[in-house]
């Protein structure tokens, strides 16, 4: 009997988080699939980071990232090479993963070629094309293009039927990022490196340490130095110690730097691989982030999330551990001090653990496939 071909597409950081997993699950059936990896590498340093943790060697690697790259020359190249790779290998089923271009240039690309789409992650949705920008578009897309959806949530699904996908082609999973987040908090208890070691060595564990992650592109300009205000305005705090792994673009670097260096409480650090981040998350006693992967993750790890957002895709975490402020400095003031001192309030944000599933996403998603005839 022929084997199924997997073919499983991703190409920034927080696909291969999220997709490590699946990759893994799918190698314990070497007599049932061939599953062969691409990395576009949209992302590069940051993607080849996760790949080595997580022992991933791609079969195909596209190398597309480009400086001060576009997305309409993004698009066109990622289609172009991968359908070079369609032609190699002639996948049955190709996976990706949420909204990034990536994902829906190889969902079209998978299309045009025959192949079944199958989306992990499917079914997230604001309705609002510009925000997330170009996530939003990226993600409906790609579930008009897809064959079979794996939604995280149930509310996730509600989406799909909305919008008239067939219930039998939708699984409720739970999200692979808390398969991730096990691996990998298995992982640091025998883990070390010198990366960790010196993020270990600045944390004052007297303190309250509150992690920052910013770099949507909705957040630049004004949006930023609010941001950089209210983080400003909450160092004076004796009680916290605010950690920030400052992202590499422009847009982010500059109001961060000229704001916050210098100041007590506050360390401004070079963006972390994974496995130092998520140490850090879960040292941290509160996030603030404008990030969608963290949401996810920070529930399980209970911790809660002030949402540097006008609008979030994933609404199960609302009030339940994550608060909206978006990038207003008084929200993200007030909303830090209540939790700080309103433990009531903070026990409340920081007890909903299982919001995105316990774990077992990616066994669900290969057996589902292990039962779908080719």
């Amino acid at each position: 009997m022929a084997k199924t071909k997997i073919l499983i597409v991703f190409g920034t950081r927080p696909e291969a988080i999220k997709m490590a997993p699946v990759v893994k699950e799918f190698q314990k059936y070497p007599d049932e699939f061939e599953t062969k990896v691409c990395v576009t590498a949209q992302h590069r340093e940051m993607l080849d980071q996760v790949l080595g943790f997580f022992e991933i060697k791609p079969d195909y690697d596209l190398d597309i990232m480009k400086q001060d790259q576009d997305l309409s020359s993004l698009t066109s190249s990622l289609i172009e090479s991968l359908t070079n790779v369609f032609e190699d290998f002639k996948p049955n089923y190709v996976y990706v993963h949420g909204d990034t271009t990536t994902t829906f240039s190889a969902s079209l690309s998978a299309f045009y070629f025959g192949a079944k789409v199958c989306h992990v992650e499917a079914g997230l949705r604001t309705y609002d094309k510009k925000a997330p920008f170009p996530e939003e578009v990226n993600r409906q897309l790609t579930g008009r293009l897809t064959d079979i959806h794996f939604a995280p949530t149930e509310r996730a699904k509600e989406n799909l039927l909305k919008e008239n996908i067939k219930s039998e082609n939708i699984l409720v999973t739970g999200n692979t990022v808390i398969d991730a987040l096990r691996i990998c908090l298995s992982k640091l208890e025998s883990y070390s490196s010198d990366e960790l070691e010196q993020v270990k060595s600045i944390v004052d564990p007297r303190k309250k340490l509150i992690l920052v992650t910013g770099h949507r592109r909705e957040n630049f300009g004004e949006g930023m130095i609010q941001i950089c205000e209210a983080l400003k305005e909450i160092a004076i705090r004796k009680d916290v110690q605010i950690i920030y792994p400052v992202h590499l673009n422009p847009n982010v670097q500059k109001p961060v730097y000229e704001l916050l260096s210098n100041l007590d409480n506050v360390d401004l650090i070079e963006p972390l691989s994974y496995e130092s981040f998520v140490w850090l998350m879960n040292e941290s006693y509160l996030i603030i982030t404008d990030s969608g992967g963290i949401q996810e993750e920070a529930p399980f790890l209970g911790k809660p999330v002030l949402l540097m957002r006008e609008v979030s895709e994933r609404p199960e975490a609302l009030g339940f551990s994550t608060v909206l402020v978006g990038s207003n400095r008084d929200k993200i003031l007030a909303n830090t001090n209540l939790l700080i001192s309103d433990v009531q309030k903070y026990n409340e944000l920081s007890s909903a653990r299982n919001l995105y599933g316990k774990g077992t996403a990616s066994r669900q998603i290969v057996e589902y496939q292990k039962k779908v005839k080719i």
